[in-house]
């Protein structure tokens, strides 16, 4: 089933998950599909800043646009303003699943089988690698809800 709203969520929300949210807002824009992403992190180093310049750049690069993004850290609201929480690695997960309130309404799971790697200490070449693996991932998520939504 579809999803209408949807959270990424990594460590720091200025590498992979504003970059999913990007991806996925064009990648879902350009298939027709009316859901609303915004991304967050687990940590609070970085809230109000914007993504990291090099997310930024190897984005605007994909034209994807970052730029507008700022971080800011999951709070307990959104695990029921979204239908689906996705966290970009298995930390992620383990620290949404702890954090979750018991009644909490949103489905908490890994974006892709594979952890998206964490480009930050990395070079370009990492975030590149980092969007890539997005994108793949983006596009499997927006078949299957496509392809569920012409089968339901």
């Amino acid at each position: 089933m579809q999803p209408t709203s949807i959270l990424f969520v990594c460590l720091g929300n200025i590498c992979r998950s504003p970059s999913a949210e990007a991806v996925m807002t064009h990648v879902a824009r350009d298939a027709g599909l009316d859901i609303r992403f915004d991304s967050a992190g687990t940590a609070s180093y970085h809230i109000g800043n914007p993504p990291d310049p090099r997310a930024i750049q190897v984005g605007k690069n994909l034209n994807y646009d970052l730029s507008m993004l700022r971080a800011r850290q999951v709070t307990a609201q959104d695990f029921y303003d979204f239908n689906v929480i996705f966290a970009m690695d298995e930390s992620n997960l383990s620290n949404l699943l702890k954090i979750a309130p018991s009644d909490a309404t949103a489905k908490v799971m890994m974006f892709d089988d594979k952890a998206v790697a964490d480009p930050y200490y990395g070079d370009v070449s990492d975030f590149d690698a980092m969007f890539e693996h997005i994108e793949q991932a983006s596009r499997r998520w927006i078949d299957t809800w496509r392809d569920g939504d012409h089968h339901g």
